[in-house]
């Protein structure tokens, strides 16, 4: 049975190595600075934090990956955007049908919204698919960032 929970502050060296690997995966495109993902982390499980929720999925009992999730308001739509900042499943649970209930969870949990965003490379074919599957499609709008991550 597939279940989740926010990530909790002792979660840190179940979490921190998924991370590592969501990060170097098809799934992210550039190199992330180590002490950034820290404070993610850090900001993920903090309750306190309102920007960010972590969530740990487990899948019969078993860690088997993890959510980042923000929130913000799109006028595009008029209402509330749930932001899927990341998602990751262990390699020994993907290809068992877990994407499709996460997101399908994720509509569930979240009854308010207007709309549920992500980002996916073109390298990440299998995820593509899974989003498509799920009802994503994608804008072709093209993204511009300036951070300020130090």
């Amino acid at each position: 049975m597939l279940t989740f929970r926010d990530i909790l502050p002792e979660d840190r060296e179940l979490v921190l190595p998924m991370v590592n690997d969501f990060y170097h995966s098809d799934a992210v495109d550039h190199p992330v600075d180590p002490a950034i993902l820290e404070r993610s982390f850090l900001d993920a499980a903090d309750p306190a934090q309102p920007l960010l929720r972590g969530l740990l999925i487990q899948q019969d009992g078993m860690e088997a990956g993890y959510l980042y999730i923000t929130q913000c308001y799109s006028a595009e739509v008029g209402g509330l955007c749930v932001f899927i900042e990341e998602i990751y499943l262990k390699p020994e649970f993907r290809g068992q049908g877990l994407g499709n209930q996460i997101m399908a969870w994720l509509e569930g949990a979240y009854p308010a919204a207007r709309r549920f965003r992500l980002e996916v490379t073109q390298a990440n074919q299998t995820a593509v698919r899974l989003y498509q599957r799920a009802g994503y499609q994608f804008l072709h709008y093209d993204q511009m960032v300036l951070d300020k991550v130090n």
